[in-house]
């Protein structure tokens, strides 16, 4: 029974993410293990980062939930 209600919670979790406007939390990645969610993969700003983690928080039940996304700017053209 709580396998289940795990899985419900990881795939509502994919669900919001794949719904987002920002197409980079589209490809984050959410584990659960031990009463808690886990996020994890790359985005492009500390701001990302948290909507992120704001998106899952109401998804998360209660449950411990670990940001593990990294932030990772892309290159800026250097300046002449």
């Amino acid at each position: 029974m709580r396998e289940n209600v795990e899985t419900q919670i990881k795939l509502a979790a994919l669900a919001a993410l794949a719904e987002s406007s920002v197409s980079e939390l589209r490809f984050l990645r959410v584990d659960e293990s031990d009463n808690a969610l886990h996020l994890t993969g790359q985005v492009r700003s500390f701001y990302h980062k948290q909507l992120a983690q704001e998106t899952l928080r109401p998804i998360a039940e209660g449950r411990l939930l670990v940001n593990s996304v990294d932030v990772r700017a892309y290159d800026a053209p250097a300046v002449a």
